[in-house]
């Protein structure tokens, strides 16, 4: 998916309102930093060079939220970043160093994905999206979500993270129990990985259909009040 902001805004705006910035970081991998996607184009390398880019750009104290893939990138990302608080994992995962997003499944493209080799991409299945993804959301946003799809490079999933963060920052998980696409039971075997985990009765992007519960969770972090 591309268009971080988009999936982010309802989110944001709340946060906003309490006087708290957020940056959507754009992932080159996902053909937001206007080079094409493919065999050769940016992987996981340049995604981690995205995110730290944004993280250096200020000294602000500052809580990373990382969501699904993100926490692939996330791992490498904060580490040693120094205004990194917290991180915050949306049904997410939580590499060990050298781990890659493919030993997370179980070798076989998920059913809603459409992957092409020869292109060197893959991409959630348009008329699966909203089953998969976006269930619990609004009509608005479920017409709205297929517009901001992307073709992702493949390579991501056989990348090695780089280093975990989550080992040296407090680190806090939320698992989405309606979650389709990643379900409960292993978002649950993931959070095992965190320090503290939160469960929430929404779907994979609960940004969009609970907004006012993600902000307030961001919002009483515990070790980020200023």
């Amino acid at each position: 998916m591309r268009d971080g902001a988009w999936w982010w805004h309802r989110a944001a705006g709340l946060l906003r309102e309490r006087g708290v910035a957020s940056v959507s970081p754009a992932l080159p991998s996902c053909g937001e930093a206007g080079v094409p996607t493919g065999a050769g184009g940016p992987g996981l390398t340049e995604d981690v060079a995205a995110v730290r880019h944004v993280l250096h750009d200020g000294d602000e104290p500052t809580v990373v939220v990382a969501h699904s893939y993100g926490g692939i990138v996330t791992a490498e990302a904060a580490a040693g970043v120094g205004s990194v608080r917290h991180l915050v994992l949306v049904s997410s995962y939580l590499p060990e160093v050298g781990q890659s997003l493919s030993e997370f499944g179980d070798g076989t493209p998920a059913p809603f994905l459409d992957v092409d080799p020869g292109a060197g991409t893959f991409g959630v299945r348009p008329e699966l999206l909203v089953d998969t993804f976006l269930a619990d959301c609004d009509a608005g946003v479920q017409t709205q979500a297929p517009a901001h799809l992307a073709r992702q490079s493949v390579q991501v999933t056989g990348q090695p993270a780089g280093a975990a963060a989550w080992h040296h920052v407090p680190c806090t998980y939320l698992v989405c129990t309606q979650d389709r696409g990643t379900p409960a039971r292993l978002q649950r075997a993931f959070a095992r990985r965190a320090g503290s985990v939160v469960e929430l009765d929404a779907g994979h992007h609960p940004f969009l259909s609970q907004p006012a519960a993600v902000a307030d969770l961001l919002l009483n972090l515990e070790g980020t009040r200023r």
